[in-house]
This record gives C-alpha cells, structure tokens and sequence, in this order.
C-alpha cells in the first residue's frame, strides 16, 4: 500500500477534530476527502503533509513512517485554497521557487517549470508578474509550483472554492487530466459532492472526524451506508410505503405522469428549470415533500397545482438503521 493513515487522530482539549482515521490509499489514486465544514477534512491532509502533528496514529507513505517528520522534509506538496503565491514574483519564479532548494540549477529550474506551465497553457505568461493573472490561472500556477517537485503525493485542500462555477468546472477537468497524465496521488479536500463525483477514484465521506463511508463514487451515490451520507452525497427523497418501510429514491429515480398508475398521487407545489432539466417539487397525497428530476424538453410539462402520479423508477438502496 502506497499511503496508509493508522488510526489517526487529533485533539483539541476536550474537542476531536479527526477520530480514528483509517485509510489505505494505492499509488495514483485521486482520493476526494468530503464532508462539511468542520469535519476534519483539512486537519486530515494537515496531518499528512506535517503541518498538524497528530494526537495519535501512524502515517506511512511509500513503506516509510513519515509522522514525525517536519513538513519541509515531507515527500509531499500541498495546494492551498488561497494560493499562497508571492505577489512581487514572476509567475515562473513562483513555480520554480521550490526547486533552489533541492540543488537544482536555476537554468534547469526555468527550463522544468516551463515544461510543467505548459501542461496548463501558459508557458507563454510565464514571465509576468503573478498579480496580473486571473484568479483561475493563479490557480493554475498554484497547481503547477506544486506539481513540478515532483511529490509523491499531492494534497489539495479546496483549491476551487475562491472561483466561480464554470471555472472550477474547467479547473477539475484539468485537474483530472494532469493527475491521469503524470499518475501521481492525490488527496483532494472538498465540501461539494458534485467536484467530488465528477474527480475521484475514491471518496472519503467525512461527518464529526470519523469516517462514514469510502469507495467509489457511483456506489456511494447508490448505496450511501447510511442517512447522512444519503443527504450529504446528493439529493435525496425518503418515502415511506404503504407497508410502512422507509425507503430512498433519488430525484432521477421519480417519474410524474398522468396516465399511469404510480406508488402515490400528489400535487405539483414548485418547478425550477435548470437548462435540460426540470425539478418538480410535490406533496404526496400523505405530506412528504418529494423532488423529481425530468429531462426537458422531452418529458412531459407540468405546471404548479397540476395533479400526478408520482412513478419510482428504481430504488436506492436503504441505509444501514
């Protein structure tokens, strides 16, 4: 096993940031680290990269105990959400900054930082200042000074949250593709399960410091271990039947229609468009508030107040009680 965190834990006083942290990562693997704010999502990378001496536990990476290591001796590099870039730089000065430090001759250094700006488009930029870059090709820099010391893992705490939506779109698809094309590992922190769906070979849900559950994205989403991970990792519906269990239906899985037969009636209360899709918001006939995504403009319209059928597709399957 490449990265291996055993039984690690950090304490406050009396308050248990990260509690018994358990995790196996295998070399190359993009693990996503999700949950909400104040889970421990950051003090766990903290932890990993020497910046937040453990409680307790073990952190072994590539068969060496590096737990007591300080973090300049750390195999690893970490991106930060704020950037943490040097203003009065140029941007390949900042990217290459690292370098002096393992000997390397500035000649080499401009030449290898300028291979790695180019994995990203702006090998060209690379003499201006920082401060006249875009917030999302500050990143960009941000991602490339870490990623030219050539880490054994990379840790990234938030790096898109400071950016809007469609630039953290971009952003996680570069991401993606530069993690793919160097293999290297990677621990990615985030609180929004839509980034950590689209990047992960494996997510890491975390609530209160502990762990609810790991695996691949799409089995999470489908078979969440319990509630929380169930709300947390999407949308969710919870029903109960005509034989009193509860069961969990995400929004793709109802159906609104008006001549078929569904598992209950209910009324239309609220519709949002969103591009292809369109989200009816209805009350069941016995007072749930359930959400059902259609895809427009194929479906079927159906206007606030109208009167359906409401179809369950498929089931998600229940959580653990």
């Amino acid at each position: 096993m490449f990265l291996e965190l055993r039984m690690v834990s950090k304490v406050y006083g009396a308050f248990a940031a990260v509690q018994n942290f358990d995790l196996k990562v295998n070399k190359g693997e993009l693990i996503c680290l999700l949950g909400p704010s104040g889970c421990g999502k950051s003090t766990t990378i903290g932890m990993i990269g020497g910046f937040i001496p453990p409680t307790q536990g073990r952190i072994i990476l590539d068969s060496r105990d590096i737990t007591e290591l300080p973090a300049n001796m750390r195999p690893t590099s970490t991106v930060f959400q704020n950037y943490a870039l040097f203003p009065h730089m140029s941007v390949i000065k900042n990217v290459v900054y690292g370098l002096k430090f393992a000997g390397i001759s500035r000649k080499k250094a401009r030449r290898k930082g300028k291979k790695y700006l180019d994995m990203v488009g702006l090998a060209e930029l690379c003499d201006h200042k920082v401060t006249r870059l875009s917030g999302g090709e500050q990143q960009r820099v941000a991602l490339i000074r870490s990623l030219v010391l050539e880490p054994k893992v990379l840790l990234l705490d938030e790096p898109l949250s400071n950016l809007d939506a469609k630039l953290r779109v971009g952003l996680r698809r570069e991401i993606k593709q530069i993690q793919s094309r160097t293999g290297i590992t990677m621990l990615y922190v985030t609180h929004d399960q839509e980034e950590a769906l689209g990047l992960a070979d494996r997510v890491v849900v975390m609530n209160e410091g502990r762990i609810e559950q790991t695996g691949p994205p799409e089995e999470i989403y489908k078979n969440p271990c319990n509630e929380f991970v169930t709300s947390f990792l999407g949308r969710a519906n919870f029903f109960k039947n005509k034989n009193g269990v509860h069961e969990i239906f995400r929004p793709e899985e109802l159906r609104l229609s008006t001549n078929e037969k569904g598992e209950c009636r209910g009324k239309v209360i609220q519709r949002q468009f969103s591009g292809n899709i369109v989200t009816y918001f209805v009350r069941s006939e016995s007072g749930e508030l359930l959400e059902a995504d259609m895809l427009s403009p194929h479906d079927p319209n159906y206007d606030i107040g109208d009167s359906v059928e409401i179809v369950f597709e498929k089931k998600t399957s229940p959580p653990n009680p």
